[in-house]
């Protein structure tokens, strides 16, 4: 879809203008994402910025064809340098039409996942555009890719408090639209922004 890639290049250059603030010890803080520091998810996005069909075939069966040493492998490769380095490659990428086999809208997810990944921890805010999130939303409701967002959210029901967005039949887990997208793909810190007696299912669900 047209309309995605400037969605993709708002979320990476937003990404960008964090990273290139912050000190080289703010670039150690573990992030939202399991197992990284804030310097691994950069270097895992400008890794993803990167990617062809090719290179993600190539690189796959370099590591075993197991996803997540491929993952760990590509931000190791991609994380040196200092913040105005690590941001001028990604704002290098913000807007190049490379990506890895999958819908154009799952790279949109990574950008606001990732993107909140790093920000959250770091305590930087960011208003992600309504449109942008329930696109991801609506791709995550109907994906196990990866993420198993759509196994997570299983006989539950998703009310969005700040935006016509709702998902699902069960008891109710409500909140802001970004933490929902969050707790989606199994950010579980996202969970204490949320309310509704589904909560703690969600929560058990990882």
């Amino acid at each position: 879809m047209s309309e995605i890639w400037p969605m993709i290049k708002a979320e990476r250059e937003a990404c960008a203008d964090v990273v290139e603030k912050l000190t080289p010890e703010q670039l150690s803080t573990p992030s939202w994402c399991e197992g990284w520091s804030v310097r691994d998810v950069a270097g895992h996005m400008i890794a993803t910025g990167d990617m062809t069909f090719g290179s993600f075939y190539s690189n796959l069966f370099k590591s075993g064809f197991r996803f997540s040493v491929m993952a760990n492998r590509l931000a190791a490769a991609n994380r040196d340098g200092d913040p105005a380095t690590l941001a001028s490659r990604l704002r290098a990428k913000s807007s190049g039409p490379n990506h890895p086999p999958g819908p154009t809208v799952a790279m949109l997810g990574e950008a606001v996942v990732h993107g909140e990944d790093i920000r959250r921890p770091l305590r930087v805010s960011r208003t992600i555009p309504e449109a942008t999130l329930v696109a991801v939303a609506d791709f995550y409701k109907k994906s196990n890719l990866i993420l198993g967002a759509k196994r997570r959210i299983a006989g539950l029901r998703l009310k969005a408090t700040d935006a016509d967005w709702s998902h699902g039949d069960g008891p109710e887990v409500t909140g802001p639209m970004a933490s929902l997208v969050l707790a989606m793909t199994g950010r579980s810190e996202a969970i204490a922004e949320l309310s509704g007696e589904g909560t703690e299912t969600l929560r058990g669900r990882g």
